[in-house]
């Protein structure tokens, strides 16, 4: 079976994986694009998410690459796809990447409200979800093709995941940044007794690499 996995998912030292606050002005809330210096340096980001070639190598570039290996579909919680709020009103807000979306595979977004699939450049489609994390679950392993589905966010979406013990790894990145406030990864989420443990801890010099795996 498909793995369901976490990748680079960047928390500060005080355990925020975003900060207050999301807006057009602030896709990641206030202070939280300081979380991803490490990110953003590597040559497999400036790849993906800026098609520019160049960025730095190393651990933290093996770790951004390992996040898109064997990846068949990804799912997200609405609030990644985007600041719109309650019922879509129109389908005017397309996602914060521009006509051609980093993803390159079927997204699958965590909503309750129906909006019909988004079709974009680049072999991304965002369907929206309405009848839970299982469900959205199922249809990103079907769509995977016997491939691994990676869940990019946010961290809400990845606590419920995590509360029914469906993800089976994750790696997390704690970067050397203090937000003071924002959104907790792990608030409520008790992980010894979910059966996870660490597997794999790197530092570099950008950030501290965790690995938990599910036993």
């Amino acid at each position: 079976m498909t793995k369901l996995r976490v990748e680079s998912f960047t928390i500060s030292i005080d355990g925020f994986g975003a900060g207050p606050d999301q807006s057009l002005e602030n896709p990641l809330g206030i202070g939280g694009k300081a979380l991803h210096g490490w990110a953003f340096a590597t040559r497999t980001f400036q790849a993906q998410l800026f098609g520019a070639q160049g960025g730095e190598t190393g651990i933290d570039d093996d770790f951004a690459a390992r996040g898109f290996h064997n990846v068949g579909a990804w799912i997200m919680g609405r609030n990644m796809f985007g600041p719109v709020r309650g019922p879509w009103l129109d389908e005017s807000w397309r996602g914060w990447w521009g006509d051609n979306p980093v993803y390159h595979k079927p997204v699958f977004v965590l909503t309750d409200h129906p909006r019909a699939p988004l079709v974009m450049e680049g072999g991304t489609t965002f369907h929206f979800v309405t009848k839970g994390i299982r469900a959205a679950l199922e249809l990103a392993r079907e769509a995977a093709n016997g491939k691994d589905v990676r869940i990019g966010g946010g961290a809400s979406t990845i606590r419920q995941y995590l509360r029914e013990r469906l993800i089976d790894e994750l790696h997390i990145a704690i970067a050397p940044v203090l937000l003071g406030e924002g959104e907790r990864l792990f608030d409520g989420i008790h992980l010894p007794d979910l059966g996870y443990t660490c597997t794999q801890h790197v530092p570099s010099q950008r950030a501290t690499h965790i690995v938990l795996t599910r036993t």
